[in-house]
């Protein structure tokens, strides 16, 4: 069994400088922790696996090709592979999970 803290893996990614830490990566899938902080932009661009976010904590909005929704703890969002998407309005430091399938590259 592979079990993890969120506390953990969120001082994990702070030691590791960065907003994006990858904890697990299995056969068909990977998941990490996404954090941005209340008024950052999102750099990231589509990519070639569908994915799945989880938003632990924060609060903000989502852009899915031309959809547009709020987000607060407790959302699930889904993302085809390929499509462009942003988080944005960033309100509220964002923790979210990211699954990916099949693993990101």
């Amino acid at each position: 069994m592979k079990a993890f803290r969120l506390d953990e893996l969120e001082a994990e990614r702070l030691a590791n400088d960065g907003a994006y830490l990858q904890f697990l990566r299995e056969r068909n899938m990977s998941v990490g922790l996404y954090a941005l902080d209340a008024g950052r932009s999102d750099p990231q661009q589509p990519h070639r696996q569908d994915e799945v976010y989880f938003v632990v904590s924060g609060r903000g909005s989502i852009t899915v090709g031309e959809e547009t929704t709020t987000v607060a703890r407790g959302s699930v969002v889904y993302v085809p592979a390929g499509v462009v998407h942003k988080f944005h309005h960033i309100t509220e430091d964002l923790r979210v999970l990211v699954v990916f399938s099949p693993p990101e590259t």
